[in-house]
Formats: structure tokens, sequence, C-alpha cells
């Protein structure tokens, strides 16, 4: 859901992937190794694991083509929009996170939580995630969405790898302006998102 031409290719979305892609342990890191593994799946990994993987992708294609998705692009200023979707997705992560009883039977404390204990559990992590897998349990990253303070720094953190980072610049004001516009479109196109990726799993 990121544009690879401005030189970072990893969606940021990883609460709303965790969520929709099944509670077992092998869904729960196929789930993020959708931004992590890229290319054909060649069996490298186990199969429930391709599978989630797989589920991933297609949740951002479904996503990158959805016409509620294009209608959020659009509010943002013209110079803005080739960075639109990666901003769509840390500021809908905020949302799911600040919605998430919502969506969710299980606490987002109690959910976050699991999702550490099955990272930590796994001794062959794509090489990326074992590095920030420690970081991202320690400092809470997927509860701390909740917050919408938070974005600013992972706004920050995805500038300082990008090939231009000054496109991001000001993005976090624009995010604040749109706010209710933008939390209405995520309210609008989640269930359906939830639905779709049921659907995929066979549960509906």
């Amino acid at each position: 859901m990121m544009e690879a031409a401005l030189g970072y290719s990893q969606s940021m979305n990883y609460l709303a992937h965790l969520h929709l892609g099944g509670s077992q342990p092998a869904q729960l890191l196929g789930s993020l190794y959708g931004d992590f593994v890229k290319g054909p799946l060649d069996g490298r990994w186990p199969a429930d694991i391709e599978s989630a993987i797989r589920l991933h992708r297609r949740i951002d294609a479904f996503t990158d083509g959805h016409p509620l998705i294009l209608q959020a692009k659009q509010r943002f200023p013209v110079e803005r929009r080739r960075v639109a979707g990666i901003l769509l997705d840390v500021f809908f992560d905020h949302c799911l996170a600040r919605d998430w009883e919502h969506y969710a039977p299980l606490p987002l404390e109690a959910f976050t939580r699991r999702v550490y204990q099955v990272l930590d559990a796994e001794p062959r992590l794509p090489d990326r995630l074992a590095l920030i897998a420690p970081r991202m349990a320690a400092q809470d990253w997927l509860g701390s969405y909740r917050e919408f303070e938070t974005l600013e720094r992972v706004i920050q953190g995805m500038a300082s790898r990008l090939s231009r980072p000054g496109v991001l610049a000001g993005a976090m004001a624009e995010l604040d302006a749109l706010y209710p516009d933008l939390h209405r479109d995520f309210q609008a196109f989640y269930p359906e998102l939830q639905h779709f990726a049921e659907r995929q799993q066979g549960l509906v």
C-alpha cells in the first residue's frame, strides 16, 4: 500500500493485517510476513504461513483499488497524493486501535500481548522482522497507535527511510485537519475489508 518509487516499500498497517489475518500463530506470523517477504512463495515458509502471506497480499490489492480508499486519497492536497496511501495506512491503524472494541471481542492489550508472544516464540523470522520484533514488543508499537500523537513519530521514522524525506513534511498537520473526514472513511471502509478477509478465509 506504499509508493515503492519513493524508496520505501513496506506498508505500515501492521495492526489491521494482524486483526484481519486470523488468530492462529501461523496466521499472525504470515500477516506480518506479508510486509517483509517479497516475490514468489516457493515453500520457503510453512504452508499455513504462506497462505496468510497470500491473504495479506489480497487484502492490500482489495484496499488499493477500493473506491472509498481512492476517495480518501483525494482529500489530501494534490502535492501530497503520491504518499497519501502510506498516510492512510498509519491513520487507519490509529482508527482501528482507537475504536478496537467495535471490531474485535478481545481487548487490544490482550491481542497485542498475544502477537508479541507469538513473535518471541518464533526462531526463524524474516531478517528485517527479526531485527525490529524486540523493539515492537518493548515499545508496544501496536497498542501505541491508539494515541494520535504516535503517528508523528511513525511519520518521522518513515521520512528518514524515504529517498525524498521532504515529501512527508507537514503531513501530520494535514492528518489533524482531515481527521473527521478520514475517520468517517475508515468507519465506512473497514467493515467491508473485514467481510472481504472473512470471505477469503471461508468464514462467511
